[in-house]
């Protein structure tokens, strides 16, 4: 890493109680020699940002969530720009595809000095050739958009509880959800028409802080990963949950779960959905969703 290095905090991050240690952070900078600290005031202000900093060549630094992740990376994915990831948010998901750190925040400032980097793969939503955007570890529409909204709303909450606690609440009055859903998959097309439980695309292996949505995922192999829980009563849930946790649900018979370069949905009535855990609301209508291999340049511990 070299040049100038911009740290992109998000205060909000973690319910507000990431705030707690920007002043750790400022202190931490102190051995880069051309460092900034930048902190967010608002909902897309990591985005701005982002790309101001990039505008000067810098290394950018995203400390928060992996929404905070997200906002940064869809500023600047067209740019030479390396990107490397602080934790501070409430899950962190998409760093659990790589070698769990046991690392302090501290300890992990003072590694991007030394760190390497290495292009990763993203995903694409797109909504219409207008509207589109990036995700770096997963979607997901129905009932893991509901439960990702419910997390939101769970002030009073934190971390993997907030998941669990939303779980339960989202499942009482949910309803499988009316899709089609086209896969393009190496081994040819597959097409599914039917009220589906649960639908989740992955560049990462896990999701809502210990789900392994999608434990087969590559972040090199320019592929996503498709997990789709068919319309189960609910009463199979509960065993379905302990599935998702270890990963084994990609092995039972009402769960496809395939890697495909694109996914096609259409859903005629409107649905929750999450973006990097981030709520986008209710969406319908016809869904495009892709791989983009190689897309950001991401640092690493080396």
């Amino acid at each position: 890493m070299s040049g100038n290095v911009t740290f992109i905090f998000n205060p909000a991050a973690d319910k507000g109680r990431a705030a707690a240690k920007a002043e750790m952070v400022r202190r931490s900078l102190a051995q880069f020699d051309h460092c900034t600290l930048a902190e967010t005031r608002f909902a897309g202000h990591a985005t701005e940002l982002a790309r101001t900093a990039a505008s000067d060549g810098a290394t950018l630094i995203a400390c928060g969530g992996d929404g905070t992740l997200n906002e940064v990376v869809n500023a600047v994915v067209s740019q030479p720009v390396s990107i490397g990831i602080l934790p501070v948010g409430s899950a962190n998901d998409f760093l659990k595809s790589f070698q769990p750190s046991k690392k302090s925040a501290e300890e992990r400032i003072r590694a991007f000095s030394a760190a390497s980097s290495r292009k990763v793969d993203l995903g694409r939503v797109a909504f219409s050739e207008e509207s589109q955007r990036l995700f770096v570890n997963s979607i997901g529409i129905g009932f893991t958009g509901r439960i990702a909204s419910a997390v939101k709303s769970a002030k009073w909450l934190r971390g993997e509880l907030s998941y669990a606690w939303a779980l339960v609440s989202v499942l009482l009055g949910y309803r499988p959800v009316k899709m089609h859903i086209t896969i393009d998959t190496a081994d040819g097309m597959i097409t599914l028409d039917e009220p589906v439980f649960a639908f989740s695309v992955s560049n990462g292996k896990v999701e809502g802080g210990k789900f392994r949505i999608s434990p087969e995922a590559d972040l090199y192999d320019g592929l996503l990963d498709v997990c789709i829980l068919k319309a189960v009563p609910k009463w199979r849930v509960p065993g379905y949950v302990l599935k998702y946790l270890k990963g084994t649900q990609i092995h039972d018979a009402e769960v496809i779960y395939r890697k495909a370069s694109s996914i096609e949905i259409f859903m005629p009535d409107e649905e929750h959905m999450h973006i990097d855990g981030e709520v986008m609301g209710r969406v319908g209508g016809r869904i495009g969703i892709h791989a983009v291999p190689r897309a950001v340049e991401l640092l690493y511990d080396s």
